[in-house]
């Protein structure tokens, strides 16, 4: 068949001839159905029984109404259904495989006249909670699902006294008692029956929840009390500790000792002097005092201690209000387009995880996510942005749970309503502070990470030049595999406890750490590789560099990697022009 177009044979002919690794690129991407950043992919459909094209993973935001629809028609539980979903979508590449999902292969888009056009949805991307739905199409649809019986958002909730009552979403706007978890629950789709505790039953005894866990809710320096130093420092890598001398291994743990009771002495300051708190976090935060640390780094908690509870609680209200007040008109009052691209990529965020496929977090993440967005309207929410709520939510929830409890595994719909509460909230104003050092990298064509790119090259070319030429000669560009590093921080590269290992860094280095000591990382981590990648060519190294193999690393790589970009950022951050095309 010839080409619609008659130039794209001559282009592709001239290409060919002047690229001759041009065709092994773009069979590469053919074959593994990647989408090259910042491209658009057409996605492959076939015509439904009606006519209307039928799409893959991009899909009208109706689609979500529709599957409902149809798992119900097979009389599925909309719970089931919500696992069986989870496990579904997950992917690591965005949505390259999801395009090709067999489950979602299948449906057919609402007639266009049904959906808003552009500039009905840029007006609803306002901070307004409460966007006009329209009569018909998604909306009519939405509120057919929200009155169906057999899809009704009223849920039992337990009392302080051990029973039951009704909470629908006209209540649940003004529901105060239970937290905004119980409150808001009942407008979240796909939503389950959580075992959350009852506000008066006491911490002890619930499991693996701390007793005071009430206490340090209110005040977080209560963590401090009867910590010591083995429950504190005792999963701290020891680099090498397996094979040196017993006189060796004590000098280190007299050393760390030191180094802990300095953390302890610090925060229990009437001020905390951050300049000496970042000195002491650079090499690592212990696990038990993490969460207190970050909250005063990224600037959340005040450095004074008479100021601190009260702040924490008006803020923890102020972001319960925003809550209750966004959800109050339910699914129908939000702004749909974004309301379905936080809703599709929350399972997908961090799928091995427990913690992250557990209901009750899930419909956690989505309100921080929403909220974020809509009150963030430049930038609005953008995938890769769920990733990053992750390390702050795992760190505070270890705040409430036992030292003995795995946090990635922990069964978080065990904790009461408030702490969920506390968690959430304190988990959006720290991703609000992380986002406003590098909103740029979200922003309309992600400038940030765009130039980010760039630099990344010119450093590459300057400490690795054999590096950047074989990369040249194969004609890999940069944005092919490193827009990721930097749109999610490599986190899709490492684990999350190795992720939270980086950023006991990345918030010392203040103001800057998540951007330009960020570079210096990513380049230190690609050098790593230099070896290999030399003796790989074109299609090698992009399949390895999209699943760079540090499954076996442990605490001791990431502490060289971080030592490594700040010697790079030291030599080469306060002179620029020893970097090409640099001005």
């Amino acid at each position: 068949m010839e080409s619609r177009n008659p130039s794209t044979n001559t282009t592709l002919t001239l290409l060919l001839r002047l690229h001759p690794s041009f065709s092994t690129r773009v069979g590469f991407w053919k074959r593994h159905t990647s989408k090259h950043p910042g491209s658009v992919k057409p996605v492959p459909g076939k015509t439904g029984a009606t006519g209307n094209m039928v799409f893959g993973a991009q899909y009208s935001h109706a689609t979500s109404v529709l599957e409902v629809e149809r798992l119900r028609a097979l009389q599925m539980d909309p719970a089931s259904w919500a696992s069986e979903h989870n496990k579904s979508i997950v992917d690591d590449d965005y949505d390259s495989n999801y395009d090709n999902h067999p489950e979602l292969s299948g449906y057919q888009t609402l007639p266009a006249q049904d959906l808003k056009d552009d500039s009905e949805l840029d007006a609803g991307s306002s901070l307004s909670p409460t966007t006009p739905s329209g009569p018909t199409g998604l909306s009519e649809q939405m509120s057919k699902l929200m009155k169906d019986e057999s899809f009704s958002p009223v849920k039992n909730t337990p009392t302080a006294s051990g029973a039951t009552k009704d909470v629908s979403p006209s209540s649940a706007s003004t529901a105060t008692g239970n937290g905004v978890n119980s409150a808001i629950r009942a407008v979240t789709p796909g939503a389950v029956d959580e075992k959350t505790a009852p506000s008066g039953t006491p911490s002890g005894d619930i499991e693996g929840m701390k007793p005071n866990a009430r206490n340090i809710m209110q005040d977080p320096l209560v963590i401090l009390r009867g910590l010591d130093y083995e429950t504190a420092m005792g999963d701290l890598h020891l680099i090498g500790t397996e094979h040196q001398a017993d006189a060796v291994y004590a000098l280190q743990r007299s050393k760390q000792k030191a180094r802990f009771l300095k953390f302890k002495d610090m925060l229990q300051q009437p001020v905390v002097d951050l300049d000496v708190l970042r000195k002491l976090s650079w090499s690592g935060v212990p696990t038990a005092i993490r969460p207190i640390v970050w909250q005063l780094l990224v600037g959340y908690l005040p450095c004074n201690s008479d100021r601190r509870n009260v702040a924490l609680e008006r803020k923890r209200k102020e972001y319960q209000d925003g809550v209750q007040q966004t959800f109050a008109r339910g699914i129908e009052g939000l702004d749909q387009t974004i309301w379905h691209q936080v809703f599709i990529d929350v399972p997908r965020t961090n799928p091995k995880m427990a913690l992250f496929q557990n209901q009750t977090t899930q419909r956690c993440l989505e309100r921080i996510l929403y909220c974020w967005a809509i009150r963030h309207p430049a930038s609005s929410y953008v995938q890769g942005i769920n990733d990053l709520v992750t390390p702050f939510f795992l760190v505070f929830l270890t705040a409430y749970i036992e030292e003995d409890q795995d946090p990635e595994s922990y069964d978080i719909s065990l904790l009461p309503p408030e702490i969920l509460s506390a968690i959430e909230a304190d988990s959006y104003w720290c991703l609000s502070k992380l986002l406003d050092g590098i909103q740029d990298n979200f922003t309309h064509a992600q400038p940030g990470i765009q130039r980010q790119i760039v630099k990344l090259r010119e450093l590459i070319c300057r400490i690795d030049a054999p590096l950047a030429a074989h990369l040249q000669s194969e004609h890999v560009e940069f944005i092919q595999f490193s827009f990721r590093w930097m749109n999610c921080l490599l986190m899709r590269e490492v684990t999350l406890q190795h992720t939270i290992r980086m950023w006991d860094t990345y918030l010392t280095e203040h103001p800057h750490g998540f951007s330009e000591f960020h570079l210096y990382v990513c380049a230190a981590f690609l050098t790593k590789w230099s070896a290999e990648l030399m003796r790989m060519e074109f299609q090698e190294i992009m399949l390895f560099l999209q699943d760079v193999p540090t499954d076996d690393w442990q605490e001791k790589e990431i502490e060289l990697l971080l030592s490594e970009a700040f010697m790079w950022k030291s030599l080469f951050h306060a002179s620029p022009m020893h970097l090409g095309g640099s001005k």
